[in-house]
């Protein structure tokens, strides 16, 4: 079965202290161990927050994976 939902996991798995992110997904570790039980709902709340995060991570020159295709315009 096919998640509703698909991961935004890069496969570059490396967290920031400061923040709690991964510098490839900037997801929090409990959204990353929770994304396959999570609801659609919860799912989509959390995607919902990472061009934000993305941006964050970036200024504060950490991002280590590419912005997907017209990820920022869904901020």
């Amino acid at each position: 079965m096919t998640p509703a939902v698909a991961s935004p996991c890069t496969r570059v798995c490396r967290m920031d202290a400061a923040s709690g992110w991964c510098r490839g997904c900037a997801r929090g570790l409990d959204e990353i161990a929770g994304w396959g039980g999570a609801p659609e709902a919860r799912q989509r709340q959390i995607l919902a927050q990472l061009p934000g995060r993305r941006a964050e991570l970036r200024r504060r020159g950490l991002w280590l994976a590419p912005v997907p295709p017209g990820g920022e315009a869904r901020a």
